[in-house]
This record gives structure tokens, C-alpha cells and sequence, in this order.
């Protein structure tokens, strides 16, 4: 295993893909995570990388709020096209509050891009969910702004 200390993205180890074990504040609860950040094993990464992450933490605050509206706008919509908003189901309970959501969701992993990989993502997201703990959520973000929320999860690193 290789490991590598940057000066912005801190140690990381190469196993599968450079990352770190890590916690982050997300809406008011520390949630550890997995930093992930795409890369070749000789641990240099790309100047838009760094110009991403460093945006991404900067403006956290207010994105996070944005993320989870977008998320509920996704679950009611998911809820609604599998027809689980005219009755009960166990797996897709009545959500229609950012607070609501909040105990359903959990903020597990960030990824950041490789501008040469990905010209359509620079930062994303993966959570783990109550109503799909198998595959979890994934939100694509580009500049700030999120681009797409989705299912499953383990599409995001590669896109």
C-alpha cells in the first residue's frame, strides 16, 4: 500500500483509490467518512482537484442545506414514482421535512474528481439511507451546485 501526505489533502493511502478515514460536520452531526480522491499511484493530483475540495469546505455550511433539500426533492419524487405515496409502506415512510430526513440518511463518503476523468462531476457524495441500505444515495455536485441525486451509490466513482 502506498501512502502519500499532501499538503491540502493530508495523508492518504492508495489501495483501490487514494483516501483517508476522516469526520465531517454534516448538518449539526459529526459523520465519519471516507475521503476519496481519484488519482495515479504517483499521488499528484490535478490543480482544479485541489481548487474543488478547497471550494467544496469553504462554502460547506450552506451547501450541506442545499444537499438535503435536493436529496428530500429526490425521496419524495423516488416515493412518488413507486407509487408508496397513496399507501404505507415500510420501507419508504412519509418524509417531507429536511429534519425527517435527516434520521434517515447518513453522510458517508466524499469523492473528488479528477477533472480528466470527470468533466461532469467534481465532488461526490455518498450516503447511506434507510430506505435502500443496500445501495445507499449518491449526489453529484459541479461547481457548487448539485447536478444529480441518485441510486445506487456505487455508480458515483466512476462517473
Amino acid at each position: 500500500m502506498y501512502k502519500v501526505n499532501d499538503a491540502v489533502f493530508g495523508e492518504l493511502s492508495l489501495f483501490l483509490s487514494w483516501s483517508k478515514a476522516t469526520s465531517i460536520d454534516f448538518c449539526s452531526k459529526l459523520s465519519d467518512i471516507e475521503l476519496i480522491i481519484d488519482g495515479e499511484e504517483d499521488g499528484k493530483f490535478d490543480q482544479e482537484q485541489y481548487d474543488a475540495y478547497l471550494a467544496f469546505m469553504e462554502n460547506w455550511e450552506t451547501l450541506q442545506y442545499n444537499i438535503v433539500q435536493s436529496i428530500l426533492d429526490y425521496y419524495i419524487q423516488r416515493r412518488h414514482e413507486l407509487g408508496y405515496d397513496v399507501g404505507h409502506n415500510e420501507d419508504y415512510p412519509l418524509i417531507d421535512t429536511a429534519e425527517q430526513l435527516l434520521k434517515h440518511i447518513n453522510l458517508d463518503g466524499i469523492i473528488i474528481k479528477s477533472a480528466v476523468l470527470s468533466e461532469y462531476i467534481d465532488v461526490g457524495l455518498t450516503f447511506s439511507c434507510s430506505w435502500d441500505d443496500e445501495n445507499g444515495l449518491g449526489v453529484k455536485l459541479l461547481r457548487g451546485q448539485v447536478v444529480e441525486v441518485g441510486w445506487p451509490r456505487i455508480n458515483f466513482p466512476d462517473n
